[in-house]
């Protein structure tokens, strides 16, 4: 099933591919590296590879092993990316070997500990769509002011899924004791796959169910949704598209506890105002789950609890330093913007484009 778009504009076609020349993603930090301690720090620009290459050539450079290498996240295969990896000073003098054309260290410096997975804050992007004519530039233009005004799903990417679209069911099947799997990161990857394909399933669900409130009556939304009418009449009153649902797990944004929402208009308009967001379920165990009215799509999705380790993720993420340009005289039209750590800006893109 394809992912429910929120915004309701017809398709438009331009022509993208993911190129070194047309998505460009900058790995922001966590923190600020101190400058002094034990691991050497690296700054690097890489193309035409994913992170597992470029950790794997360093390494055979170097003589480490690519565990030793320390990053924050992977990085899209096909684009320029700019990342931050760490090793063991020791390394520094052997670095010099390194001279590979689509691998060029930017700058080093020095930090007390090694980067590890999800040290960052999130990604800089920038994207070209090309073969843009002027009205649908004029239309990009009022879908980004929606687009920042309202933020986007927060959808795991197709990149999540495998070239052919099916991890999630090897992830089932390994849950399921049907299928084992020797490669410890392989079965971790086809796990994760299983959670986000049920997260994406439970949020396109949550969308549809907005779509139902926003645009039909309350009595007609009832018998779609299932929810009763004075319930339906206070959630059209919410300002944003997604719908806070009675008992949603909340979340603050960008970081913060997660609650339970009791007060629907003051979450809600708080959700607007982005100071919070719902999340949804990466199903698993130790997790906690929703209540009341939100419980009932959340349920839809279990279709058990396998024995790993559950979690909450952001069901909505908000698009910061969103600025865009059109080039009338090559029908190139540019954007740049800055998206939260897991968040995918090939769904920015497909929010867009609706393809």
């Amino acid at each position: 099933m394809e992912n429910q778009y929120y915004l309701n504009h017809s398709k438009i076609d331009v022509y993208f591919r993911q190129s070194i020349d047309d998505f460009v993603v900058t790995e922001v930090p966590l923190y600020e590296f101190s400058g002094d301690g034990e691991h050497l720090v690296l700054c690097v620009r890489k193309k035409d590879m994913s992170t597992w290459d470029m950790l794997e050539i360093i390494s055979n450079t170097i003589g480490c092993k690519t565990r030793d290498i320390g990053y924050a996240g992977l990085k899209d295969k096909n684009a320029m990316t700019v990342q931050y990896i760490s090793m063991h000073k020791n390394f520094e003098e052997k670095l010099s070997l390194l001279n590979h054309p689509n691998i060029k260290i930017l700058s080093t410096t020095y930090h007390n500990n090694k980067i590890k997975i999800g040290h960052l804050k999130g990604n800089k992007f920038f994207i070209r769509f090309k073969k843009v004519f002027q009205n649908d530039a004029n239309k990009i233009q009022n879908i980004l002011a929606e687009i920042s005004k309202y933020g986007i799903a927060n959808y795991f990417g197709f990149q999540r899924f495998g070239v052919e679209q099916n991890n999630y069911k090897l992830g089932l099947e390994i849950l399921q004791g049907i299928r084992k799997e020797r490669n410890m990161k392989l079965k971790q990857m086809y796990i994760n796959a299983y959670q986000s394909h049920l997260f994406n399933e439970w949020l396109s669900k949550r969308i549809e169910i907005s779509k139902y409130i926003s645009s039909f009556t309350p009595a007609e939304a009832a018998s779609l949704t299932g929810l009763d009418i004075k319930t339906i009449k206070e959630l059209k009153a919410q300002p944003h598209p997604f719908k806070v649902l009675d008992g949603e797990l909340m979340s603050h944004y960008p970081y913060g506890k997660i609650f339970i929402a009791d007060d629907l208009k003051s979450e809600s308009d708080k959700f607007f105002a982005k100071d919070r967001v719902p999340t949804g379920l990466l199903v698993g165990k130790k997790v906690k789950l929703s209540e009341r009215d939100a419980a009932i799509y959340e349920q839809k999705i279990i279709d058990f609890i396998p024995a790993i380790d559950g979690a909450r993720r952001f069901a909505w993420v908000f698009v910061e330093d969103l600025e865009s340009n059109y080039k009338e005289d090559k029908k190139w039209f540019e954007m740049s913007f800055f998206l939260p750590k897991g968040s995918y800006a090939t769904e920015v893109i497909r929010e867009i484009l609706h393809q």
